[in-house]
C-alpha cells in the first residue's frame, strides 16, 4: 500500500495530511485557506432585497474547513477575518471591516470550518452521503450566526432577516454543497489508487 492510501486509510486524516508534514506545509495550507476564501468572495452576485450578496465564500470556508482540518481550517478563515478587518479588501464585492451586516456570516464560517474540519477527520469528507451531512451541518451554522447578526446590524426583525439572509440563498447553497459533494470524495477515491 502507497503512502497516500495508508494515510488516507488511517482513521482522522484529511486531504490536507496526504501532503508530508511541515511546518512549511502548515503554514502555506492556513495561506492558502485564506486566499482562496477571499479570492471566493470576489464571485458575488447582488440580491434584490438583501444587504447580502451571493458568493463563492461559503463554499471556499467549507471546503477549506473539510480539506485542512478543524486546526489549519480554523487559522485560514481567522486569518481571513483578521486581515479583511484590518482593511484587506477581500470580503465579499472587495469590502473590508467588521460593520457590514454580512459580517456574521465571516463569523459563522469561521466556526463552520472547525467544525467540518472535525467531522472530516472522523470521516465526513469519504463519501457523497456523510459529505452531505457535512455540508449542511456547516451551513446551518453559518446561518444560525450571519442571520441573527444581520437582524441585529441592519436593524432587522428576525423575521426580515431570515427572508432577506437565509432564504434566498437556500438553492444556492444546496448546488455548492452538491460540488463539494462531488469534489471531496473523488479526491479521496484518487488518492486511494495511488
Amino acid at each position: 500500500m502507497s503512502t497516500a492510501a495508508a494515510t488516507s486509510a488511517r482513521p482522522g486524516a484529511v486531504l490536507a495530511d496526504l501532503l508530508p508534514a511541515t511546518r512549511a506545509r502548515d503554514i502555506a495550507l492556513v495561506l492558502g485557506g485564506a486566499a482562496l476564501t477571499g479570492l471566493a468572495a470576489q464571485i458575488s452576485v447582488p440580491v434584490p432585497g438583501s444587504p447580502v450578496p451571493v458568493t463563492g465564500q461559503t463554499f471556499a470556508a467549507l471546503l477549506v474547513g473539510t480539506a485542512l482540518g478543524a486546526g489549519r481550517g480554523f487559522l485560514s478563515l481567522a486569518l481571513y477575518a483578521l486581515v479583511g478587518m484590518a482593511g484587506m479588501p477581500w470580503f465579499a464585492s472587495g469590502t473590508s471591516g467588521y460593520a457590514a451586516p454580512s459580517f456574521g456570516y465571516i463569523l459563522g464560517m469561521l466556526l463552520a470550518a472547525t467544525v467540518v474540519g472535525a467531522l472530516a477527520r472522523r470521516g465526513g469528507d469519504r463519501s457523497v452521503a456523510r459529505m452531505a451531512g457535512t455540508m449542511v451541518v456547516g451551513e446551518a451554522i453559518i446561518y444560525a450566526i450571519g442571520v441573527p447578526y444581520l437582524a441585529f446590524a441592519a436593524d432587522m426583525s428576525l423575521t426580515a432577516a431570515i427572508a432577506a439572509g437565509l432564504t434566498p440563498f437556500l438553492i444556492g447553497d444546496a448546488l455548492k454543497a452538491a460540488l463539494a459533494m462531488g469534489v471531496l470524495p473523488t479526491a479521496w477515491k484518487f488518492a486511494d489508487r495511488k
